[in-house]
């Protein structure tokens, strides 16, 4: 072998070795998957970076963006990472969105091994997909579905014991057990869009504008932050149309007080029973939220990590939009990856001046 061989191959060798995708190869990144691909000069063949077979040579690398590329060539694809095929994630999703449907049109409860049946997987695999998708187990979502059948069904006014059994409960004490967590009071108030239900409220002034808090006799229903006052009180008739709104006493002034006092000293606390409703997964969003110190920030997807559904970001943000109790679950301490503030219920400015009085205390707990 000429000098001149050897020279040109340790030229290959080391532009493979000095490109940061060859890191991805050697470390076989799923998440590098679909980004680029690889072919061996030696075998003919071209791979994923996440393919399990022993790396080639760095010199008998090259690095192709698509597969139609790599085919072009000269390389076919792998048998053992199979390139060509759909991506994972892709194929999980389509795997969820199955299960979901079939959860959706179950009138009764379906076992994990059927439903993993149905999809053609393992019930362990199945399970662990589902959740790392979701965020949610399968028996959560249905759990979830089954609570959105009750309120939609009593929404159109329904008898109560058919809404019942329609939504896939097997006998009234199983659902009366849980009605106050899925509806926030009695079916037949519910039914009735809320009747004989008392929410009080007061509205209070703070430096971010109007504040609106209202409590039913569940605690906490909604604290709401905007420049009127008036249309901060229609807010709340629409989402409670037939209760018993009443403004509130001396004694509930003092609850919208702590609340003010905690937004413009955030390290007093805000020791307030929440009436939240929610999804499951919801629920697992706002308790993170609720977990970051005063004075921190976190991205959404750091967010999503932290409750071990990293691929849910867009989900993650829909849960911190969908929060009402402001300030009460922080969901201004979220931004965006590069540091900027993303939208915000109650206003851009507002989440801007919230951490600016939280980075000047650097102390106290998030709810």
């Amino acid at each position: 072998m000429s000098l001149n061989t050897v020279g040109q191959r340790a030229q290959r060798a080391a532009k493979t070795v000095n490109d940061p995708r060859w890191t991805d190869i050697i470390a076989r990144n799923t998440e590098a998957d679909g980004k680029f691909y690889y072919g061996v000069k030696t075998t003919g063949v071209y791979c994923r970076p996440s393919c399990a077979a022993r790396p080639a040579r760095p010199e008998n690398i090259g690095f192709y963006a698509t597969c139609d590329e790599a085919e072009k060539a000269g390389f076919r694809p792998c048998k053992r990472c199979q390139p060509g095929r759909p991506e994972l994630v892709e194929q999980y999703a389509a795997k969820v969105t199955q299960a979901c449907r079939i959860i959706e049109k179950w009138e009764t409860a379906i076992s994990l091994e059927d439903l993993a049946t149905q999809v053609g997987m393992s019930a362990y695999h199945f399970h662990r997909i589902f959740k790392q998708t979701t965020g949610l187990t399968p028996r959560q979502y249905a759990a979830a579905q089954r609570e959105k059948k009750v309120r939609d069904e009593l929404g159109r006014g329904s008898m109560v014991t058919d809404a019942i059994f329609d939504a896939g409960y097997t006998s009234n004490s199983r659902f009366y057990e849980k009605s106050n967590k899925v509806l926030g009071m009695m079916p037949s108030s519910y039914r009735a869009g809320g009747t004989n239900t008392e929410i009080r409220f007061a509205v209070g002034e703070c430096s971010l504008g109007s504040i609106l808090v209202a409590q039913s006799d569940r605690g906490i229903c909604a604290i709401l932050l905007g420049d009127n006052p008036d249309k901060l009180a229609r807010d709340l008739q629409d989402s409670f149309p037939r209760a018993n709104l009443v403004g509130g006493d001396a004694n509930f002034e003092e609850l919208v007080a702590k609340v003010v006092g905690f937004i413009e000293a955030p390290g007093i606390g805000l020791d307030l029973p929440l009436d939240v409703r929610g999804t499951a997964f919801q629920q697992r969003v706002w308790q993170a939220l609720c977990e970051i110190p005063a004075g921190q920030t976190v991205s959404y997807t750091d967010l999503a990590t932290s409750i071990g559904v990293s691929k849910s970001v867009r989900a993650v943000a829909h849960a911190c939009a969908t929060n009402t109790l402001a300030v009460a679950i922080p969901c201004h301490r979220v931004v965006r990856n590069d540091g900027g503030l993303a939208g915000y219920r109650w206003g851009v400015e507002r989440k801007r001046t919230l951490l600016k009085k939280e980075s000047r205390t650097g102390e106290g707990d998030g709810a």
